[in-house]
This record gives C-alpha cells, structure tokens and sequence, in this order.
C-alpha cells in the first residue's frame, strides 16, 4: 500500500487505466473481436498490472528494508513471500 499521497495518487491512475483495459476487454469479447487484438490487450493489460505490483513490491521493500535497527524475521518472511507471489 503507497504511504504518500504521490505514489497513492499513481497506484489509482494506474489501477484506474487497467479498469479502463478491462472494460474494453470486455466490450472486445461482447462484440467477438478476432482473438489477435484480443490477445494484445490481454498481454497489455498483463504488462501494466505486473508494472504496478512491481512499484507496490519495490515501496514495500524499501520500508520494509528500512526498519531500524533491523527488519524482523517476519518482515524478511513475507517479503520472500511477496517475491514468491510476483515471480510466479
């Protein structure tokens, strides 16, 4: 979760457009779209939700990482946990 109002407000422009890919997904199959184009905005769609993990992923590591003195084995768990998730 962004902590500042900056990466906040990018977060939600950015889940804002990937709605905004799905709803045409969406309309694309509605009205049966060949598969290519369906496909490509699919693979799209893909790139940006993986881009935005990785922006959440990257924020958290940062903070996690910056704990003082250390971050706890907790921390370092579901930090390894996350990465598991994301390169799956």
């Amino acid at each position: 979760m962004p902590h500042n109002a900056k990466d906040k407000h990018r977060a939600i422009t950015r889940l804002r457009r990937i709605k905004g890919q799905a709803e045409a997904l969406e309309r694309a199959v509605e009205a049966g779209s060949d598969c290519a184009p369906i496909l490509q905005q699919l693979a799209a769609m893909r790139g940006a939700v993986h881009g935005l993990m990785a922006d959440l992923l990257d924020g958290h590591m940062r903070e996690t990482m910056a704990k003082q003195p250390a971050p706890s084995q907790a921390d370092i768990d579901e930090m390894l946990s996350l990465l598991r998730s994301y390169l799956k």
